[in-house]
């Protein structure tokens, strides 16, 4: 789904109206963390989650923890909700095997950077981990799940877009009461520029670690040209602004709703308005897993990959987590 405009103004109309079901909703959510009964499964549970529904960047963070454990000598695994895949799990992502339809975008993705698993039941996911040998275990989402207990939880903010307006479900973005969130959170993680002033709306005893997302070297070759942008997620506009400040020259884009499976005819479209206007399709790595196969090396995949702004403050924070990993 698109997130709806009202979602980032407080003066609708819309987002008044839907106050009660925000305040239900916001009660549901409390009332599942006081149920909850947290469980371990033998080894550290580094969780990545977000306050708002879509476009955090969450995804990149979790995978760029997992590239910077791996290449520290750490046997890192993911685990993933594998949302709109059909597997249950537990299960163990095979990218020869497995296609969306069986464990979701999202897992095919990860499973390019460190041995990745889909489990509806997070638990069950969590005990297969480490069942399989895994020093620690990096949870994408799952921070609003209590079933698995947390040693180290990071809440993800984009630094251009934050709270939204600030309301909850479905009256806007948030998941959850912000100070409920922020009292399990071990730290946050803002990636971008703070354009709307994320860090003030912090609690200032929370650690804030900066990142950023950056072009691959191969999409160098981008300025300058023409390019037709497309994108299936939950903030396509980030996508196209990032490559507008590549150098590229960005001719038209098409917005598809998030996790969107492509049809041949849909991507058949987009490559004949590309043509017609002489650029380049670009999409994302998220978007490229889920076109028809036999188009999709029609396609040119951007990979941008996060970046931390202080990694000895990383380090420093994911230390205790680690070395229990190890020892364990």
């Amino acid at each position: 789904m698109r997130a709806p405009d009202f979602w980032a103004r407080q003066d609708s109309a819309a987002s008044h109206a839907l106050m009660p079901l925000a305040a239900l909703w916001a009660w549901g959510a409390r009332r599942r963390q006081r149920r909850g009964r947290p469980r371990t499964c033998g080894i550290p549970i580094l969780c990545v989650g977000n306050l708002v529904v879509g476009g955090s960047g969450k995804t990149p963070v979790a995978l760029a923890l997992a590239e910077r454990l791996r290449n520290a000598g750490v046997n890192v695994h993911l685990l993933s909700h594998g949302y709109r895949g059909r597997r249950k799990g537990p299960v163990r992502v095979d990218p020869g095997q497995h296609g969306v339809s069986d464990v979701g975008d999202e897992a095919l993705v990860a499973a390019r950077t460190a041995p990745t698993w889909v489990a509806r039941d997070r638990v069950e996911g969590g005990t297969a981990i480490a069942a399989a040998g895994a020093d620690c275990l990096i949870l994408d989402d799952g921070f609003q799940d209590p079933a698995l207990a947390k040693d180290l939880a990071l809440l993800v903010f984009d630094g251009g877009h934050g709270l939204g307006n600030g309301r909850i479900l479905p009256a806007g973005p948030l998941r959850e009461p912000p100070d409920d969130g922020f009292r399990r959170a071990h730290a946050a993680i803002l990636v971008g520029e703070d354009t709307v002033n994320v860090r003030a709306m912090l609690p200032k005893t929370l650690p804030c670690i900066r990142a950023s997302m950056r072009p691959a070297p191969e999409l160098r070759n981008l300025r300058g040209r023409r390019v037709y942008a497309f994108a299936g997620i939950g903030r396509p506009e980030k996508f196209f602004r990032s490559l507008e400040d590549l150098g590229a020259n960005v001719v038209g884009t098409r917005s598809f709703p998030d996790h969107h499976r492509y049809r041949p005819r849909e991507l058949e479209q987009v490559l004949n308005v590309a043509r017609a206007s002489s650029s380049v399709p670009v999409t994302t790595t998220k978007d490229q897993v889920r076109l028809p196969p036999g188009l999709a090396a029609r396609v040119m995949a951007a990979d941008v990959r996060l970046r931390f702004d202080d990694g000895a403050a990383l380090d420093e924070l994911l230390a205790p987590v680690v070395s229990t990993g190890r020892a364990g």
